[in-house]
């Protein structure tokens, strides 16, 4: 089994990514998530998600990671029988504790190690599975020589994170959080100390930031050593970020199953990711450990993506129109391009623009408006419409 796995911080962006073709999506409850400051899933938001997953057979993983303190341990064993009862598909925990009491407690839900229990030797999975772990989430400082090891000598089902940020400590055991602002980082308050810049007296902006996850170009590698699942970051990204990173993963892994994977797939699709993101991306330690290169040291640039122009909300077959909720500014003269996960990216020269009380007008230019476009080719609810990124001939 090969899966693609998307992170969804609410109810819309679990639609999104399991619309653009993720095979589950992992979520946080609002309690037990190292993701405090996601909008994050009520017990009737999962209710909702689990359903709507469960239509498309599709399935919905929850995070229960953090590292329990006495006082958090109250009211776990309701909530995990609460996440049984909704018909989670799986919980990803990181607390031995919380791996024990799924077992004892004869949850139907399978147990998950999360990626903060650091696991990178065969004999530690081993372990885990002895205790009743069905899947790995293994460090994302797994090499490729670690996880064929692992997946020889165990069996188990391995899951990988591809994309995404990184943590500048190890998977995620830092207390620099803890230390500056007095939020803890294992329990889902992490401030991101490592992207701060620093003072000092070689320069006035030092900083120790990772550079992102991009494996897009090592997926048929990855999937020839034995991972099973492959896993993007991203529960406090929007939808753009959402839709945009999953359909290229998607469609390199449909590619890669029926032996259709060209180079040009693999620079087009690169180049689409490195598009989308606001921080340079690398493979980091699949092959070889990072160097300075996969890292910042001495500022950088984060700039915010604006490609995002707007959202499909519905297309009129008989008048050959498309209605659109406006995300950023666009204009008369604009080349754009619209993509989604049931058709072929087209690019488009915008010549007409009206508004929902049908009079013509020159630009776009309120956050979600109503228009409307003049569209021959006809779309689909969800399908976004953004900046033209660059001609698929153009060379890559």
């Amino acid at each position: 089994m090969i899966e693609l796995l998307a992170p969804a911080g609410d109810l819309e962006k679990l639609k999104f990514a399991l619309l653009y073709g993720a095979d589950a999506v992992y979520v946080g409850g609002q309690n037990y998530s190292l993701r405090a400051n996601a909008k994050n899933f009520s017990l009737e938001d999962l209710h909702e998600g689990v359903l709507y997953a469960h239509l498309l057979g599709k399935k919905v993983y929850v995070t229960v990671n953090i590292i329990f303190h006495e006082d958090d341990i109250f009211g776990l064993e309701d909530y995990l029988k609460e996440l049984d009862k909704i018909g989670v598909d799986a919980i990803i925990v990181s607390d031995l504790y919380v791996v024990r009491l799924a077992v004892i407690l004869g949850l139907s839900l399978e147990v998950h190690l999360s990626t903060q229990a650091s696991v990178l030797n065969e004999n530690a999975a081993l372990f885990y599975k002895e205790m009743g772990v069905k899947r790995i989430v293994l460090a994302r400082e797994a090499n490729v020589r670690d996880i064929q090891k692992i997946k020889e000598k165990t069996g188990l089902d391995l899951e990988c994170f591809v994309h995404g940020a990184m943590c500048t400590s190890f998977s995620g055991r830092c207390v620099l959080s803890n230390v500056v602002t007095n939020r803890d980082a294992n329990r889902g308050g992490c401030a991101q100390v490592c992207r701060f810049t620093f003072d000092t007296d070689e320069s006035p902006c030092f900083s120790m930031t990772s550079k992102d996850l991009n494996m897009i170009s090592y997926i048929e590698e990855m999937i020839h050593v034995g991972v099973n699942s492959f896993k993007v970051e991203g529960r406090m990204r929007g939808i753009y970020y959402i839709a945009t990173v999953i359909l290229a993963y998607r469609r390199i892994i449909d590619k890669i199953l029926t032996h259709s994977l060209t180079d040009f797939d693999k620079k087009y699709y690169l180049k689409v990711l490195n598009r989308v993101a606001n921080r340079e991306s690398a493979p980091q330690f699949f092959k070889e450990l990072p160097t300075e290169k996969e890292q910042y040291f001495l500022g950088r640039e984060e700039v915010s993506n604006q490609d995002f122009l707007g959202l499909v909300l519905e297309y009129d077959e008989k008048a050959k129109k498309v209605k659109i909720e406006q995300r950023n500014y666009f204009k008369i003269g604009d080349v754009v391009e619209f993509f989604g996960p049931d058709m072929e990216t087209f690019s488009y020269t915008i010549h007409k623009i009206e508004n929902d009380l049908g009079e013509s007008i020159e630009v776009a230019n309120h956050p979600n408006m109503i228009v409307y476009l003049p569209i021959d080719k006809p779309l689909k609810k969800f399908d976004i419409m953004r900046v033209k990124l660059f001609d698929k001939d153009e060379d890559l």
